[in-house]
């Protein structure tokens, strides 16, 4: 831990975090009518990836979504084509980034810190989906959480990122837009920085750990970031 009592390395989510989701929302408005299955469907793959580290089993997310997709198409009696889950596939392998990742990596590589992601998502052959992006140059490290074959917010995919580095998990910070991510971040050791970018908020119930850091979006969460630091 540094002398200021703030973690030098920021480990940042990538899906939703840093890249927007929204791109698949045409997708979704074709084949279901409505665009707010999307978030159905990004509900279940969380709920479904957690729900296979539990069991202790595991599938990639790659292909936890497509039986998501599925799952949700079934649900509502609509008939999926092939094309469909190929269009599932190559949106989800380039979603762009949202507009306030760049400048707040770019203060934030400037400040001084070590930046790194880590991800449900599997690793993917060049080009990725930040190097798409234009976001992978900021990071000087990816972690998949097929590494461990466990989903966030497994304790063992924030330890993997620790060990990795030779630190201890008192010296990460979790940079995520998903409350859970935080809160197993937290329970793993780590500090933690809560995005609140719409579709997510704080949960207000008994021993929910409270954020270190939390702002709208990410330049202002990077500006109290800095901020902490320089005290």
């Amino acid at each position: 831990m540094s002398s200021d009592n703030t973690p030098n390395i920021l480990v940042f989510d990538v899906n939703e975090t840093l890249l927007d989701i929204n791109t698949l929302a045409p997708l979704f408005e074709r084949v279901f009518d409505k665009q707010t299955v999307l978030r159905e469907w990004f509900a279940q793959l969380v709920l479904y990836s957690q729900t296979m580290t539990l069991s202790g089993l595991y599938t990639s997310f790659s292909e936890l979504g497509v039986g998501a997709l599925r799952m949700v198409a079934y649900i509502h009696q609509v008939t999926l084509s092939d094309s469909d889950i190929a269009e599932l596939k190559a949106r989800m392998s380039s979603m762009p980034a949202h507009p306030d990742a760049v400048p707040a990596l770019t203060r934030l590589r400037k400040a001084g810190f070590r930046l790194v992601t880590l991800t449900n998502s599997p690793s993917s052959a060049s080009p990725t989906p930040l190097e798409k992006a234009a976001l992978s140059h900021f990071f000087e490290h990816h972690f998949s959480v097929e590494t461990v074959s466990k989903f966030k917010p497994a304790p063992e995919t924030y330890q993997m990122v620790a060990d990795a580095l030779t630190v201890d998990t008192s010296d990460l910070c979790l940079v995520a837009c998903h409350l859970w991510d935080n809160i197993g971040a937290q329970a793993a050791g780590c500090y933690s920085a809560f995005l609140t970018r719409p579709h997510n908020a704080m949960l207000p119930a008994t021993n929910v750990p409270k954020p270190n850091f939390m702002a709208a979006d990410l330049i202002a969460l990077a500006d109290q970031i800095i901020g902490k630091k320089s005290v």
